[in-house]
């Protein structure tokens, strides 16, 4: 389906909503062919309203409403804030080209953890910069330790930079495994990706209170953040993976 589509569809599903939210009377199942179009839109996960997901049809979504929202003007405000991430980043052209290849490798893994910590990270991506940021380095904390304690490594802890220190060297990814200077290179700016993640949750997340004075990370932070775990979280399995086949052969 092409961009236009996919924005009309939306806009349309957030008037209909919005009409319904305000008193009028509207068709559930063009509501229901709405959502399910927009649902469809896997590139949209990151930014399309919790609400849309729960509420299957216009009856469950106008309890939630109106209980939520005594007031037309605030129903009207939610609903414009909670689909302006989904117009806004179809605006710009689309996801980014990592999320559906993310997607699949990791639900190929079948791992529940690093499947719930990926999802939250695209989840806040749009709508909470500062929890994606979070949900990032978790993902990659995750994904090294499944892979340590694959591997027979017990490590429980929170140090990411020493996590993915000790992954690397499982994985012979460690630069200093290596002699090429292209390959120390390119392990070396994995290696500094990692760091700049842990530097940066620890500086715009969630994860630790803040002063009088807080930096408040914008959406393409989160995006970066998410972005960059996402690659090396799919390069980290997919290394894994492979040297289990090549044991195993």
């Amino acid at each position: 389906m092409r961009k236009n589509e996919i924005s009309t569809a939306v806009e349309s599903l957030q008037n209909l909503l919005v009409s319904r939210a305000t008193g009028s009377v509207e068709d559930d199942a063009e509501f229901l062919r709405l959502r399910k179009l927009v649902l469809d839109q896997h590139e949209l996960d990151g930014c399309t309203p919790k609400f849309l997901r729960t509420c299957r049809n216009l009856a469950q979504f106008w309890q939630f409403i109106k209980f939520e929202y005594a007031s037309y003007a605030e129903r009207r405000q939610y609903l414009w804030d909670q689909f302006r991430p989904m117009l806004e980043f179809l605006e710009r052209g689309g996801s980014s080209p990592s999320d559906g290849l993310v997607s699949r490798v990791i639900e190929e893994f079948d791992l529940a953890h690093v499947q719930a910590a990926w999802k939250k990270a695209l989840d806040r991506r749009a709508t909470d910069p500062e929890g994606a940021i979070t949900m990032a380095r978790t993902l990659l904390e995750s994904v090294c330790k499944h892979i340590l304690e694959d591997g027979g490594v017990q490590d429980d802890s929170p140090d990411l930079n020493k996590l993915y220190r000790q992954t690397a060297e499982k994985l012979n990814l460690a630069p200093s495994q290596h002699t090429e200077q292209v390959f120390k290179q390119i392990l070396g700016g994995c290696t500094a990706v990692v760091e700049g993640l842990g530097a940066l949750r620890n500086r715009l997340s969630d994860s630790h209170g803040k002063g009088k004075v807080g930096v408040k990370p914008a959406s393409r932070h989160a995006e970066l953040a998410v972005n960059l775990s996402g690659t090396l979280a799919v390069f980290l399995l997919s290394t894994w993976d492979a040297r289990n086949e090549t044991s195993t052969n």
